[in-house]
């Protein structure tokens, strides 16, 4: 297995938000509008009405039943700690502000990169998975088949030397051509891992939903279905009945799960689910979530 920075703290604390160390930079640089998510409308730049002076929310345990339930499914994938304690040497946008715009600037840049860096993870650890499989199988064409994860090692160190820049060298940058080359290595890697549990032949009536990528799942009625293998890569499943559903390979990469019921689905094998998938749904203690991933506070009712 290669070797990449690890830190158990419920999720990779390279790749994951450490508030501790950020200057609550999600409270200020970014912009929100008045909606289901949000109560108010807030420029980007402005710091949040919640915002303390200790760069902690004020409402943090009420922010659903306050409104803001746009903040609890927010996920930074630790660009957070990255730009505040790295990029800008702990200076803080409060301290310095002449830095202020750059690091408001910088934030969602480094933001995307580690959500790339976070999906390069996952693929490396399925492309990996199986070539381990691979090597203790007994036919040499199962070894053969399975890639080397040179190719993603080589990905993910690339971008991870592209979030150490300056910030005018990261404004430079163009992040979507970064996801465009990524994205043919985030697909063999899905498509290696399901190979092992084929799609089982999806039955339903004549007009039952499509399941596929760029599928319109929204309001679906999928409960109970057997989705192993499958690729649901780029779909829209706002508000889909998911209840008891099996997506063990399931590759749900970008798949807006916003008020999904997930209750007793089992996404412990889901590719390229994230927390932030997680807590845009509707779960409950019966939901089966990927090690590391932490339940989300509202699941707690099953609601």
């Amino acid at each position: 297995m290669s070797t990449r920075t690890r830190i158990e703290l419920g999720r990779r604390a390279d790749l994951g938000a450490d508030c501790a160390n950020c200057f609550g930079l999600c409270c200020v640089a970014l912009a929100f509008t008045k909606s289901a998510d949000f109560p108010f409308d807030k420029p980007a730049g402005d710091p949040c009405t919640n915002l303390d002076e200790h760069d902690g929310c004020r409402i943090h345990p009420q922010l659903r039943e306050r409104g803001f339930k746009g903040c609890t499914v927010f996920d930074c994938f630790g660009a957070g700690q990255k730009v505040s304690r790295q990029t800008f040497a702990g200076r803080s946008w409060r301290d310095d502000p002449a830095a202020r715009q750059e690091m408001f600037s910088t934030f969602p840049l480094v933001r995307r990169l580690h959500e790339l860096l976070w999906y390069l993870d996952e693929a490396i650890t399925l492309v990996e998975r199986e070539r381990e499989h691979a090597a203790a199988a007994e036919h040499v064409s199962a070894r053969a088949a399975t890639p080397d994860p040179a190719p993603w090692l080589a990905a993910f160190e690339h971008v991870r030397s592209l979030t150490d820049g300056t910030p005018d060298e990261l404004a430079a940058l163009d992040v979507d051509a970064e996801y465009d080359a990524v994205r043919p290595l985030l697909v063999q890697a899905s498509e290696v891992a399901r190979a092992a549990v084929p799609a089982p032949p999806w039955r339903s009536r004549a007009k039952g939903p499509t399941l596929e990528p760029g599928s319109d799942l929204m309001g679906a009625a999928l409960a109970g279905a057997d989705l192993r293998g499958r690729t649901l890569r780029g779909s829209i499943a706002i508000a889909a009945d998911l209840r008891g559903a099996n997506l063990d390979r399931c590759d749900l990469l970008g798949v807006d799960l916003r008020d999904a019921d997930l209750a007793g689905a089992d996404l412990s094998g889901a590719i390229y689910l994230t927390q932030m998938q997680v807590n845009s749904a509707r779960g409950d203690g019966a939901t089966r979530l990927p090690e590391g991933f932490a339940r989300p506070t509202h699941w707690a009712d099953g609601r």
